[in-house]
């Protein structure tokens, strides 16, 4: 559990940020190829992108991924440089790149020793030359970051961009309805505002003090389930939060075509329940909820009319109800699937890490 601490001045100081970070879409990116986690939301894109990583067209791309892939593991810390925080989140790729070079040395050193500390199987990418600054070792990253940004997210920014307009004109108009607490309060269930504090879903225990600096929130295509934020409490402070992801995107290479036939068929948010039932085995509401981005009201209106079409099934289990797919509705699944589930884990590509080495 993350607990934001406000003050009075902090509230009059929270703001979203008008479209994704660049450097936050990028690191976010490169863990949803980690695990095959959201399956319905970045199936298509996964699959859009496994080419790449394989090694087609001569395998630039994969090495590319796998070096970002060293410095941002799917695990406890990623280091706070590659995403400098900006007041206001309104910065292009290029200007990110440029922060992300001009960082202090000694912070360089701080971070890359801690990412291999909690790391130590993994060889982070020029960790001993970033660790001391060396110029052409922060070339070389920057480089990283925009090819990557090229090659894996700027193809889909439509799609992304989509996703994140209709996520911030919401969330903008309940704060001009209703302030600061209306807005804060769309965050349920991955957050709970109790004044003075806002209580998010995080992997580990931690307070946050604003202390007047006020919040600023961040929109993320790539960001999964949970929001996340900079470990060094010093920094500005930034909330990065998932945004609802379509069930219907924008064609792209290797687009999911049975998601489409069957959001055709159901609507949008009963497709995705039913693959989210379907990819789980089973789920709560408030599961469902959070995976589709749906208020719960809506959610259980949603499912009681999958069950009364007979396509899924409830039983209770203590206070909790478990929603799956019934036997029509799995063979509904498997016939626009071609007997398959969309998703899975994109990290086969990935190489076994080598222990880090960042010299005392």
């Amino acid at each position: 559990m993350l607990r934001i601490h406000f003050t009075a001045q902090d509230l009059e100081y929270v703001r979203i940020a008008p479209r994704p970070d660049p450097l936050w879409e990028i690191l976010s990116s490169v863990c949803r190829l980690q695990t095959d986690e959201g399956r319905i939301a970045f199936g298509p894109w996964r699959r859009a992108v496994a080419p790449q990583l394989r090694g087609a067209g001569g395998g630039t791309d994969r090495a590319i991924a796998l070096a970002l892939r060293s410095l941002v593991p799917f695990g406890p810390y990623i280091p706070d440089f590659l995403t400098p925080a900006v007041d206001g989140g309104n910065v292009d790729l290029r200007q990110g790149v440029d922060r992300v070079l001009s960082t202090p040395r000694s912070r360089l050193r701080h971070e890359i020793t801690l990412l291999a500390q909690s790391e130590p199987r993994m060889r982070p990418f020029a960790a001993e030359q970033l660790a001391v600054g060396d110029a052409a070792a922060l070339r070389a990253l920057g480089g990283l970051l925009t090819a990557y940004d090229a090659a894996f997210v700027a193809p889909y920014r439509p799609w992304i961009d989509a996703a994140v307009a209709s996520d911030v004109a919401w969330r903008s108009r309940r704060l001009a309805a209703g302030g600061t607490r209306a807005l804060l309060e769309t965050f349920r269930p991955m957050a709970r505002w109790s004044p003075p504090v806002l209580e998010v879903t995080y992997p580990v225990e931690r307070d946050m003090h604003l202390a007047g600096r006020g919040l600023l929130l961040v929109p993320s295509y790539f960001c999964w389930r949970k929001p996340i934020t900079l470990v060094d409490e010093a920094l500005l402070p930034v909330l990065v939060y998932p945004v609802a992801k379509p069930i219907h995107p924008p064609a792209v290479p290797g687009g999911s075509a049975a998601v489409t036939s069957l959001a055709r068929l159901l609507g949008p948010t009963r497709a995705a329940l039913l693959y989210e039932m379907a990819v789980r085995g089973c789920a709560t509401t408030s599961e469902l909820a959070d995976a589709v981005g749906c208020s719960l009201p809506n959610t259980s209106q949603q499912l009681a009319i999958l069950r009364e079409a007979g396509l899924a099934a409830g039983r209770k289990e203590g206070r909790y109800v478990l929603h799956q797919p019934s036997p029509l509705g799995r063979r509904l699944l498997e016939t626009t699937t071609g007997g398959r589930l969309p998703g899975g884990a994109v990290d086969a590509w990935l190489p076994r890490p080598e222990p880090a080495t960042v010299s005392p």
